[in-house]
């Protein structure tokens, strides 16, 4: 079952909605390491982005296909959110965008080598942004995982709700794995030694939003089942 517009659309709702949930803990995260800001800065971002997104649909000029979505999704991130958060995920959203058209077929929709392909932009996009690797203990610790398990449920025939699900266990897992490392990137990385013994903020967030995105893939795909 490819994915379309209303899966990322409903990415978008169960994000902003897991975020607002965990605002205080990631805003505790980042006040470990960080400005103490990022719970709040993603949340702000990601509820307008789905008032952007209500507003379209509203006017009769909803997004028709996954692409125009993570556009949508991506300029109000950067616009809004404030912070190293909205350009980082913004840009990731914005990659992930034109992975998607470049991936969509005649209807835009999304197949396996797709979500590979839009994880692995979409981690780009914060790679080049935050001028960061793997190992650097940043979102991209989470980004980069997923896009090599979404990767490899394409090679191995999977669908892709298969896909984001394994993308979004293996987000989790790299971020608890950033704990021990030490910063070497942004404003943790002043930190030094002190640094570790922190989960980072933005790979912590990374992995609730692949989480809603599969949330929301297992939604698409129930719901074509009771069809």
């Amino acid at each position: 079952m490819p994915f379309d517009a209303a899966w990322v659309i409903a990415w978008a709702r169960l994000a902003a909605d897991a975020v607002r949930e965990r605002r205080e803990e990631l805003t505790a995260l980042d006040a470990a390491i960080g400005d103490g800001d990022h719970g709040e800065n993603l949340d702000r971002g990601l509820h307008a982005a789905v008032a952007a997104l209500d507003e379209a649909q509203a006017a009769g000029r909803g997004p028709a296909t996954p692409t125009e979505a993570l556009k949508t999704v991506a300029t109000t991130l950067i616009t809004t959110a404030g912070g190293a958060a909205g350009l980082l995920l913004g840009t990731a959203c914005l990659r992930a965008a034109r992975a998607a058209q470049a991936a969509g077929g005649d209807d835009g929709r999304i197949d396996t080598a797709g979500v590979a392909r839009i994880l692995h932009e979409a981690c780009a996009g914060a790679q080049s942004r935050g001028r960061a690797e793997p190992g650097d203990k940043t979102m991209v610790d989470a980004w980069y995982p997923a896009a090599e398990a979404a990767q490899l449920a394409a090679d191995e025939g999977l669908g892709p709700v298969e896909a984001i699900e394994r993308a979004a266990r293996a987000a989790a897992e790299g971020a608890a794995a950033t704990e021990p490392l030490r910063a070497r990137k942004g404003r943790a990385s002043y930190l030094g030694e002190r640094s570790r013994g922190h989960r980072d903020p933005g790979a912590e967030s990374t992995a609730i939003l692949l989480a809603a995105a599969a949330r929301a893939a297992r939604r698409s795909r129930d719901a074509a089942d009771e069809d």
